[in-house]
């Protein structure tokens, strides 16, 4: 009776998983695209130093790089999700969502570290900041961050729901294999 209690409590989250799946991967894909575009738009010109480019700064290629991916992930996850046959290799979900999550790390850290430098320069190599002559580019850059720290939640999450999926399937430790362990020691 209690394992049958325990089936239909889990066989209704399932439909809220796979709502939840769908919901923060579809909306992965706008927050990425808008990240995409407000990088490769930001460029300032400045009549002392000259002109700035998103281009001109390889850890924004480089996000806008793991963003594209992200973006293009995410959409095939959301309608590989609805055929039985892919559904049924959680693993092949977790695996993909923990490796776009650290993919989503690294590039957050190098446009962080960017930021910092343009922010407060570093003295000791005679950097000055650059955000005094470059506000405009450095607010676009900021909020690019921050829409890029969204997606990076939203798989945060959707790694946590891949896991579940792949451990759910495994039977727990029983409580007697434990205490024979334990015996042993």
């Amino acid at each position: 009776m209690r394992s049958n209690l325990e089936n239909n409590s889990s066989n209704t989250h399932i439909p809220i998983l796979k709502f939840l799946d769908c919901s923060l991967r579809l909306s992965v894909v706008p927050l990425s695209v808008a990240t995409i575009w407000i990088t490769v738009t930001n460029d300032q010109e400045n009549s002392t130093y000259g002109t700035i480019k998103f281009s001109n700064l390889l850890g924004l290629k480089y996000m806008v790089f793991i963003s594209a991916i992200c973006a293009g992930y995410a959409f095939v996850a959301v309608v590989a999700s609805w055929f039985k046959c892919l559904v049924s290799k959680a693993w092949i979900f977790f695996v993909s969502d923990q490796i776009v999550a650290y993919l989503m790390v690294t590039s957050g850290a190098a446009v962080t570290e960017i930021l910092y430098l343009a922010y407060n320069g570093d003295q000791k190599v005679t950097w000055s900041e650059a955000c005094s002559s470059y506000g405009k580019f450095c607010y676009k850059m900021k909020v690019a961050l921050i829409l890029h720290a969204l997606v990076l939640c939203c798989f945060i999450f959707l790694a946590v729901i891949s896991a579940y999926r792949v451990f759910r399937m495994f039977e727990s430790p029983s409580l007697s294999s434990m205490e024979g362990e334990e015996e042993r020691t």
